[in-house]
């Protein structure tokens, strides 16, 4: 026999419905309200059933373990440092696994920004009806996670929601980068070239070096790095060189044409061209611009 709750060391709240609908029709957490949220460790037994879906979006972070859910979509796994994401309205069933139950963080969320994130997780996860996605940071995760669950534990303030409301946030906007990036596996060359093109802005980018530096053909790497960030390789190394020179403006004195050596650019006029192209206006501009602002 499945339990929803009552579990040993369990925690869980669950916001009253009239602060549920003060709480939806003003401010932030009228964009992004958590209603419900708790913490079930080693939840052997359990599960829940909604034949008609929820209201909001429900995430359940595995942090160990394993479980299950039933959808019109399908059967769907989840293991720990997974999330799974149910949609609101979509029909489903989960449940822990018997033999290995797992302990999970979970929310329900609702309002415009929690619809963004499902949207865009929809065109990210395939046809499935939910998305089962691996964390790449899971303490990170569960660490927001339990700020959204002490929020509500605190009291149903206005303040507090609004705590929770940005924790709840930041475990959408990781899950959903997570599901971006694909597995950490398949994406740890991207990630090591991002550092790398990060640590050596002064050098040229030569997208072929860097793919047989990371053991993939010039083609495989430049389709996986496109799809991790959403831009090519000498793209992203340009927005990385505009962000340092923007530094070295802001933080220092040095001649726009030393700038423009440190970033990887030896004519000062293409960099200013490439500066430009970025922040519409020139390197000089930009520093004029935030010296009379600070007047």
């Amino acid at each position: 026999m499945r339990i929803r709750d009552g579990f040993p060391g369990q925690r869980l709240r669950v916001l009253p419905t009239a602060v549920v609908r003060a709480a939806a029709k003003a401010g932030p957490t009228s964009r992004l309200l958590v209603t419900d949220a708790g913490y079930f460790p080693h939840a052997a037994n359990h599960g829940r059933v909604r034949k008609h879906g929820a209201i909001g979006t429900i995430v359940i972070v595995s942090s160990a373990g394993r479980g299950w859910c039933r959808t019109p979509g399908g059967l769907h796994r989840i293991s720990a440092a997974q999330a799974l994401v149910i949609p609101a309205g979509v029909p489903h069933e989960y449940w822990a696994d018997d033999d290995d139950p797992w302990t999970i963080w979970w929310m329900h969320a609702r309002g415009p920004d929690a619809d963004e994130f499902e949207r865009d997780l929809a065109g990210r996860a395939g046809p499935d009806d939910v998305a089962v996605v691996e964390v790449h940071d899971l303490v990170r995760v569960v660490a927001d996670l339990e700020r959204v669950v002490q929020a509500l534990e605190t009291d149903e303030t206005y303040p507090s929601l609004l705590r929770c409301a940005g924790a709840a946030w930041s475990v959408l906007a990781q899950i959903t980068a997570d599901a971006a990036a694909g597995s950490p596996l398949r994406g740890e060359p991207v990630r090591a070239a991002q550092e790398y093109l990060r640590t050596h802005l002064d050098t040229v980018v030569d997208v072929a070096a860097l793919a047989r530096r990371f053991g993939l053909s010039t083609s495989h790497f430049s389709a996986r790095f496109r799809a991790a960030t959403g831009g090519g390789v000498v793209e992203y190394a340009k927005r990385l060189r505009m962000a340092r020179a923007c530094e070295l403006l802001i933080t220092t004195e040095l001649p726009v044409a030393d700038i423009a050596r440190s970033v990887g650019y030896p004519d000062p006029f293409y960099f200013s061209r490439q500066f430009r192209s970025v922040h519409s206006c020139s390197p000089t501009t930009f520093r004029r611009n935030l010296h009379d602002h600070a007047r």
